[in-house]
């Protein structure tokens, strides 16, 4: 079963910009040391963090609390498979949130994708609830 489903679409030059203004300030208060090694990484780090901006808020909206209600940007964090598959990691108050939208009897899977075509990045959640075997 569909526990919750979120978007976001975030735009690449206004993390840019961010980035270039505020630096590690603003990297080490959203991003997990996995999303700042991938993004340090890449020929484009400005979108890599894009997409993970936008996983992040997708990720509260499909929690249903956006970010108001505790969570911390970094409560939530996107790694990716040997095959770049996204992974979204929940922790903190997002795990504890995850725990009580799961049924008894089942064991939540958060579902992430992630694109960009500049200057949009995009990601979509879904949080699904699998009964247990």
């Amino acid at each position: 079963m569909i526990l919750g489903i979120g978007s976001d679409l975030a735009n690449i030059d206004r993390i840019k910009g961010t980035l270039e203004r505020f630096g590690d300030r603003f990297r080490n208060r959203v991003f997990t040391e996995i999303e700042l090694r991938k993004a340090g990484r890449r020929h484009d780090e400005a979108a890599t963090l894009a997409k993970r901006w936008a996983a992040k808020e997708a990720c509260s909206k499909a929690l249903g609390t956006g970010l108001a209600m505790g969570i911390s940007w970094r409560d939530m964090g996107v790694s990716n498979l040997r095959s770049g598959q996204p992974v979204m990691h929940l922790t903190g108050w997002a795990a504890d949130r995850l725990a009580t939208m799961t049924p008894e009897g089942h064991e939540a899977v958060v579902h992430v994708t992630l694109t960009d075509d500049h200057p949009w990045a995009q990601a979509f959640v879904v949080i699904e609830a699998r009964p247990l075997a």
